[in-house]
């Protein structure tokens, strides 16, 4: 049986991971902007490592307000927001010049640069960071989860913006504990 897989909720923990991703690699631009981009748009790893720069650039290089795919996994028409990682990805950017990296992938492999980063390299670079920090638990939902309780709990926009179908898949996607829901019920006033 795999084990459960839970979102990063404590804003501590998610700078810690950042900070990792960003400096303990030699790479660590790359491999930031991957986990920002994936927890700013709530795509899978797959989703994500499959985007070419014309996807999020322009031609002037300046990243575009919104980004448009379809999921690979449900085949779902996506619209994305980017302007939450703009930051992130004109350094990305800068980044890639940097290292002379040129490829149509956003994220192509540094050994391979026609081709991008696969998702076993990437899920080997998360369970790097997970062993560093003692972790076992790093992937989409930290966003989802970011952005559930950040919007006020709104679980209609999470729902939309992870494409699913019913409330409760969402919520069980969330997978909020007694401790989150405790925590969350704190904060209403029951008069």
């Amino acid at each position: 049986m795999g084990q459960k897989v839970l979102p990063i909720k404590d804003s501590n923990v998610l700078t810690q991971v950042q900070r990792c991703l960003l400096e303990d690699f030699k790479t660590g631009r790359h491999n930031y902007t991957i986990f920002q981009v994936g927890k700013a748009t709530l795509l899978r790893v797959s989703d994500i490592l499959r985007l070419k720069r014309t996807d999020v650039f322009d031609d002037q290089g300046n990243v575009r307000q919104n980004m448009f795919l379809h999921d690979h996994k449900t085949g779902k028409a996506n619209r994305l927001y980017l302007k939450p990682v703009t930051g992130d990805l004109l350094s990305y950017q800068n980044w890639l010049q940097q290292e002379n990296l040129v490829s149509p992938w956003l994220f192509p492999s540094l050994q391979h640069p026609d081709k991008h980063i696969t998702e076993k390299q990437f899920y080997k670079i998360i369970a790097r960071v997970s062993a560093l920090l003692n972790l076992d638990h790093i992937r989409r939902k930290t966003g989802a989860y970011h952005v559930y309780v950040q919007s006020n709990y709104n679980i209609g926009l999470v729902m939309h913006l992870l494409k699913h179908s019913s409330e409760a898949m969402t919520l069980a996607y969330l997978v909020l504990d007694q401790a989150s829901t405790e925590e969350m019920l704190a904060n209403i006033d029951f008069g």
